[in-house]
C-alpha cells in the first residue's frame, strides 16, 4: 500500500478522533446554496468568506525520544507561526492516535491549531502553513503533521 495513502487515513483517523472528543457539541451549517431541510440553513448568512486551517501536531517522537513538552509547543508557536498569522490563532490539547509508517498505532498527546484568513489570502497563507508544517516535523522529528481544510464565514 502506497506510503502517501497509508498517512492520509492516519491524518483522518486522527481528526476524526480529536473531533470526536474535543469538538464543541454543536456547528453551525453553512448554507452552500443546495437544498438542505436542516434549521441552521434557515439562519441568516453572516460573516465574510474565510478558510479554517486545522494542523494537527502529534508529540511522541518516532525515535523514542522525550515527548514535545507544553513549553517546547508553545515556543514553536511563537517563533514558527505568530509572526505570519500574528492576527490570532487557537491551540487546543488532545489526546490522539494514527499508523505510523512501520504500521504501529501510536497514541499520543497532541495538540491542534487552528487558523483563520481570509480567502483572497488563501494562496499566500498556504505557503506559511506548509512551511510551519515541514518545520514542526524537522524540529521535532516527525513524520508528518496533519492539515484539514475548509471554507468557512467568519465574523468578528
Amino acid at each position: 500500500m502506497n506510503l502517501r495513502l497509508t498517512r492520509t487515513r492516519a491524518v483522518l483517523s486522527t481528526v476524526g478522533l480529536l473531533l470526536a472528543v474535543g469538538a464543541p457539541t454543536a456547528y453551525a451549517t453553512l448554507d452552500d446554496g443546495g437544498t438542505s431541510t436542516s434549521a441552521a440553513s434557515s439562519a441568516p448568512s453572516r460573516g465574510e468568506p474565510y478558510v479554517e486551517t486545522r494542523l494537527l501536531f502529534g508529540t511522541a517522537r518516532p525515535d523514542g525520544g522525550p515527548a514535545v513538552t507544553d513549553k517546547q509547543f508553545m515556543a514553536f508557536v511563537d517563533k514558527e507561526v505568530t509572526p505570519d498569522f500574528p492576527d490570532g490563532l487557537t491551540v487546543q490539547t488532545g489526546r490522539g492516535q494514527w499508523r505510523d509508517a512501520s504500521g504501529t498505532i501510536e497514541k499520543e498527546r497532541s495538540y491542534e491549531l487552528m487558523l483563520l484568513y481570509p480567502v483572497d489570502t488563501a494562496g499566500r497563507s498556504d505557503r506559511k502553513i506548509e512551511e510551519i508544517r515541514r518545520a514542526y516535523e524537522k524540529d521535532f522529528g516527525q513524520e508528518s503533521v496533519g492539515r484539514v481544510d475548509d471554507r468557512v464565514e467568519v465574523d468578528f
